[in-house]
C-alpha cells in the first residue's frame, strides 16, 4: 500500500487551499468509490483531503422553490427526502437503483458526480487504457466491450459514465455548484462531464482544485411529472446496461417542457437534445415519442458486441414517455 497523508478542513475555504497546497492531493467524502480505485492502485492519493464533516450535508429550500442539495448529502437521504420524492421522483427513482442499500447510506450527491468508470480495463492497472495512462491505448475497443459507449466514443476511449443519479440530474436541468482556487462558480450537470475525445483522462469539466459543494434543482422542473428507467443485468447492484430520465410537461395534449437523458450508452449522461427539439411543441402522441427517440438513438454508433443498447434504450424511453404522457380526452 502507498503512503498518503490525511487532512480534515474545517471549512470548504480551507479544503480548497490544503487540496492547492499538497499536489497529487484527493478529496475525500464517502470514499465508496475512490477507495476501491486505491486499493487497485489506479488512484495513488499523496494527501487524502477529507470533506465528509463539512457543513455541507442540507437539502434547503430556496426563494424561488429551488431545492439546493449539499454535496455531502447522502444518497439515501437525498433518495428518502418529502421534497425530492414529491417535486423530483425522477431523482429519487434513480437514486434508489443504484448500489446497494449500505453503499447509498455512505455515498455522497459530490461523490457520486465524481465516481469514475467501471470499465474493467481502466480498473485493470495490467491492461492498456488511456483513461489511466494516456497513450497507452484502448483494451475496450478491440477486447470485452459489450458495456461500452454507443453515443459519443472516440478512437482513444469507449467507456460509460456509471452514475444513475448524474441522468437524472441533467434531465432535470440541474447545476453543480463548485468551489475552487478562482472563487465558486455553477455549471449545468448536461455540460459537466465530457465526452472522451483525445483527452478520455478527463472526466468532467472540474478545475483543478475546485470542490463541488452543491447542486441545485430548479424550481421550474418541480412537480412536473418525471421518471427513470434503467436496463441491468440483473434485478439489483448493477451498473446501467442503459437507462433513461424523463421530465415531460403536457398542456392541452401538447409537450411544453421536457427533459430528456440516458445513462449507459456513453462517457457522460447523454442529454438528448435533438429528441427534445422534436418533441418540445408537438402532440404527445406515441408516433411523435417514436419519431424523437429514433431521431437521438440515430446517432449511435455501436460497436462489435453492443448493438443491442440501442434497441433497449429506445424501447427504455418510450415506455416512460408513454407512461408521463396523460391519457387523451374521450372523444
Amino acid at each position: 500500500m502507498k503512503d498518503f497523508g490525511y487532512l480534515r478542513p474545517g471549512s470548504v475555504q480551507e479544503a480548497v487551499e490544503a487540496f492547492a497546497a499538497h499536489p497529487g492531493a484527493r478529496y475525500l467524502a464517502g470514499g465508496t468509490n475512490l477507495v476501491d480505485l486505491m486499493k487497485l492502485g489506479v488512484e495513488r492519493p499523496t494527501v487524502l483531503v477529507d470533506v465528509g464533516r463539512l457543513p455541507l450535508d442540507t437539502v434547503e429550500e430556496l426563494p424561488d422553490g429551488a431545492l439546493r442539495v449539499g454535496a455531502t448529502v447522502r444518497n439515501s437521504d437525498l433518495a428518502a427526502h418529502p421534497l425530492v420524492r414529491d417535486r423530483y421522483p425522477v431523482l429519487s427513482q434513480a437514486l434508489l437503483a443504484g448500489a446497494s442499500g449500505q453503499l447509498r447510506n455512505a455515498a455522497t450527491t459530490g461523490g457520486n458526480l465524481l465516481q469514475r468508470t467501471r470499465c474493467p480495463y481502466f480498473q485493470d492497472v495490467d491492461k492498456p487504457c488511456n483513461k489511466r495512462e494516456p497513450g497507452s491505448g484502448c483494451g475496450a475497443r478491440e477486447g470485452v466491450h459489450r458495456d461500452h459507449a454507443v453515443l459519443g466514443h472516440s478512437p482513444d476511449c469507449i467507456a460509460t459514465n456509471p452514475s444513475d443519479m448524474a441522468v437524472a440530474l441533467a434531465a432535470l436541468d440541474a447545476r453543480v455548484e463548485l468551489q475552487g482556487p478562482e472563487g465558486g462558480r455553477t455549471l449545468p450537470v448536461a455540460d459537466f462531464h465530457r465526452l472522451p475525445g483525445v483527452h478520455p483522462e478527463r472526466d468532467t469539466e472540474i478545475r483543478p482544485g475546485e470542490l463541488i459543494t452543491g447542486v441545485l434543482l430548479p424550481a421550474a422542473a418541480a412537480g412536473v411529472p418525471s421518471a427513470y428507467r434503467k436496463a441491468r443485468d440483473r434485478a439489483s447492484y448493477a451498473f446501467a446496461l442503459a437507462s433513461v430520465a424523463v421530465v415531460l410537461g403536457v398542456a392541452d395534449g401538447v409537450v411544453d417542457r421536457v427533459g430528456l437523458a440516458f445513462g449507459g450508452l456513453a462517457h457522460k449522461p447523454w442529454r438528448a437534445r435533438h429528441a427534445e427539439t422534436a418533441l418540445l411543441g408537438a402532440a404527445a402522441t406515441p408516433a411523435a415519442f417514436e419519431g424523437a427517440v429514433d431521431l437521438e438513438l440515430d446517432r449511435a454508433e455501436p460497436l462489435r458486441d453492443n448493438a443491442y443498447k440501442v434497441p433497449l434504450a429506445h424501447n427504455l424511453a418510450l415506455d416512460v414517455l408513454n407512461r408521463l404522457a396523460p391519457a387523451p380526452a374521450p372523444a
